[in-house]
C-alpha cells in the first residue's frame, strides 16, 4: 500500500453523540462492568478508519496502534501478496474485533487488512487497551475467549488448506469456526472466492454442491446455515475420491 492510498483513510475521534458508536461500545460484554468515568474515557478514545472496497485499511509492517473493531462492512486479514498470491487468515464482519494478539505484543503488523466492501473500523488505542488489561477482569475474559477462537480458527484453516477439498474449504469459510457468531451472511461469490483463495467459478460450484447436500441454503445472495454441526462434520470428514 502506497502513501498516497493511506491519505484516503480518515482517522478521526468520534464524539459521544454518534449513535452507531455508542451502540457498538455499549453492546460489548466487557463495557458495562467498567466504572462510568472509564466508560467515558474509552468511548472518547476510539478512532475511526474508513476505506473503500478493495483498499488496504491496515498495511503489513506498520506499527500496530491498537485493537480494532468492525463498525460496518467486512474485512479480511491476509498475508502480503507474493507474485500476486495471498493467504487469507480470517475474516471480520460488523461487530467483530480483531488484532488482539498484535496489540498485546506491541509489534509491527504481520498481515494486511483489506476491505471486502466499504468499511469503517474502530481503533481502541494501545494506551486504553493495556489500561483495560491491567484493570478489568471482564475485558481480560473477553480477550481470552477471542484468543481461544483464533487458535481454533488457525488449526482448522491449516488442516483444510492442506488436506481438504474446495467444497470443504468453502464450508469452513461459512462455519462458526471461521466467523464465530455470524449465521446469516450477505456474501457475494466474489467475496467468498477471495476469502477461500479460489476462483469465482469454483466457489459457485462448491456452493451448489453444499446446497445439494443440505448444508447451506442460498437465497438472493444470502447464505444461511441450517445445521452448524452437520457443516462442521462435513468440513472434517474424509475427502471422497473417485
Amino acid at each position: 500500500m502506497t502513501t498516497s492510498r493511506l491519505v484516503l483513510h480518515k482517522k478521526t475521534m468520534f464524539p459521544d453523540s454518534v449513535s452507531p458508536i455508542s451502540r457498538f461500545v455499549a453492546l460489548q460484554p466487557w463495557f458495562a462492568s467498567l466504572p462510568l468515568s472509564t466508560q467515558t474515557r474509552v468511548a472518547d478514545s476510539l478512532l475511526r478508519i474508513s476505506g473503500k472496497k478493495g483498499e488496504v485499511l491496515l498495511p503489513a509492517g506498520a506499527q500496530v496502534e491498537g485493537w480494532y473493531g468492525v463498525l460496518s462492512g467486512l474485512v479480511k486479514l491476509q498475508s502480503v501478496p507474493v507474485q500476486g498470491k495471498t493467504c487469507s487468515f480470517v475474516c471480520a464482519a460488523c461487530g467483530d474485533w480483531f488484532g488482539e494478539g498484535s496489540a498485546m505484543n506491541i509489534e509491527l503488523r504481520r498481515y494486511e487488512v483489506v476491505a471486502l466492501r466499504d468499511t469503517e473500523l474502530l481503533c481502541l488505542p494501545q494506551s486504553e487497551f493495556h489500561e483495560l488489561r491491567a484493570s478489568s477482569l471482564a475485558f481480560n475474559q473477553f480477550l481470552a475467549k477471542q484468543l481461544s477462537i483464533r487458535v481454533s480458527q488457525t488449526m482448522a484453516i491449516i488442516e483444510t488448506s492442506r488436506l481438504r477439498t474446495p467444497e470443504q474449504r468453502v464450508a469452513l469459510s461459512l462455519s462458526r469456526l471461521f466467523w464465530g457468531r455470524t449465521r446469516k451472511l450477505n456474501l457475494s461469490q466474489d467475496e467468498l472466492a477471495s476469502l477461500v483463495g479460489i476462483s469465482r467459478q469454483t466457489a459457485n460450484q462448491s456452493l451448489r454442491s453444499l446446497a445439494q447436500r443440505g448444508l447451506v441454503t442460498l437465497d438472493f445472495g444470502r447464505l444461511e446455515i441450517p445445521d452448524d454441526e452437520a457443516l462442521t462434520n462435513f468440513i472434517f470428514s474424509a475427502p471422497q475420491t473417485s
